[in-house]
């Protein structure tokens, strides 16, 4: 565990951001507008983990950058789908926070290890 009581542990970190998606999206009531927010969020949300774990097992440091490309991306679909649930149901605001802040930093996470990946390809 790191100072923030966060697992070191990515796949484990991601893993865990898929279980607090999944159980934020249950909370959103569903009708026209949101069914859809949810299904976006929710597969954003799991595969940034399923992406990581590809990752984690590549074949070629091009594979895992490409997977590591596809962690950030989802991770940023995540913030992008929860602030929009917050649109469509605001009173869900406070509860969104906590997912919304984990996704950012997941997407600064991959952002960097994206970056440095990028050297010597």
């Amino acid at each position: 565990m790191s100072n923030s009581g966060k697992p070191f542990d990515l796949a484990e970190r991601t893993a865990l951001f898929g279980e607090a998606v999944i159980d934020f999206a249950r909370k959103v009531p569903v009708d026209p507008v949101t069914s859809r927010l949810i299904s976006q969020l929710v597969g954003a949300g799991t595969s940034v983990g399923a992406n990581y774990c590809e990752a984690d097992e590549g074949v070629s440091k091009k594979d895992f950058r490409n997977r590591i490309g596809t962690c950030k991306k989802e991770a940023r679909e995540a913030k992008f789908f929860i602030r929009m649930i917050v649109r469509a149901v605001p009173q869900l605001r406070e509860e969104a926070k906590a997912v919304w802040q984990e996704a950012k930093e997941l997407h600064l996470i991959f952002s960097k290890i994206f970056r440095s990946s990028g050297a010597g390809l």
